[in-house]
């Protein structure tokens, strides 16, 4: 039977965020393998004991991005890693958004202001600034061009700490047809969800945010399909990836453009799709069991 490590984060004394993870757990257990979750910064894990560790919920790796990719590239040398280290080591850094559009993938537009760049912000339209190594809205908040001042603050904060800055024009079509998640899991689309706008105006970057506010099933449209599968398409060693979530939303156009991809530990969402359970936990196998 495969030994499998789910990885996850250590919530200290809090209950773990991640609802899929002892359901996932359970049902590999019940399918046949050795499963069970694993800290990703555990000292004492014997990754190489494992025959496949999958990045499930290290949902802290943004604030430690450094450490992380050493933990990916460490085991990534001792045993099967899912996503792959490279992958992993492409998706941590959303400049990784250019290398979509330079492959023709519709995204959201996207400038990048490093550390020691001048705060060339949006005159004439509402816009969104966030860090190219980020999670759950952390370090992100729309403005309009009368907040100048307070946006310029938190990019200098944002550079202090080395962080490069997007900045992305707000699609005011968040706020009516929100974010459309399509979930694929070995190398098939699992199902979608949909979610409502995350960022309101007036709240500072640096408070917590709700991820998924009015989180419900969706169906996908042929549009949505055919933009996910050509940035999946667009993905370097795109044949190793087991799971990819694909952020959409619509453009002024009204056509749908890729806001995010995630290939590190996108969060599932399991609980709201549970009929996905079996195809997930049958592609876990079949991965740690591939010659």
């Amino acid at each position: 039977m495969p030994r499998i490590a789910l990885a996850t984060y250590d919530p200290g004394t809090e209950p773990s965020k991640d609802r899929d993870l002892p359901v996932l757990v359970e049902a590999l257990r019940a399918a046949g393998a050795r499963a069970e979750a694993r800290h990703w910064d555990d000292p004492e894990a014997d990754w190489g004991g494992y025959d496949l560790v999958v990045i499930r919920s290290t949902w802290d790796y943004s604030w430690r991005a450094a450490e992380f990719g050493e933990w990916v590239d460490r085991v990534g040398k001792v045993t099967r890693i899912a996503n792959p280290a490279g992958i992993v080591r492409w998706n941590t850094d959303k400049r990784y958004l250019g290398d979509l559009a330079a492959a023709g993938v519709p995204t959201v537009p996207t400038r990048y202001l490093a550390p020691g760049d001048p705060a060339d912000l949006p005159t004439g339209h509402e816009y969104v600034i966030k860090p190219t190594s980020g999670a759950g809205a952390r370090f992100a908040a729309r403005y309009t061009p009368a907040e100048h001042g307070t946006a310029v603050r938190q990019l200098a904060r944002m550079h202090a700490e080395g962080f490069t800055a997007m900045v992305q024009p707000y699609l005011r079509s968040i706020d009516v047809s929100g974010e459309r998640a399509l979930q694929f899991f070995g190398g098939r689309l699992l199902h979608a969800s949909r979610k409502g706008a995350v960022l309101a105006p007036g709240t500072p970057y640096d408070a917590d945010k709700v991820a998924h506010p009015e989180l419900r099933r969706w169906q996908p449209t042929d549009a949505e399909l055919a933009v996910a599968e050509r940035a999946l398409a667009a993905v370097p060693d795109a044949a190793g990836l087991l799971y990819a979530r694909v952020d959409l939303v619509d453009g002024d156009d009204g056509q749908p453009r890729v806001m995010e991809l995630e290939l590190v530990e996108p969060n599932l969402f399991l609980f709201l799709h549970p009929d996905s359970l079996p195809r997930v936990t049958e592609a876990i196998i079949a991965a740690a069991e591939r010659d």
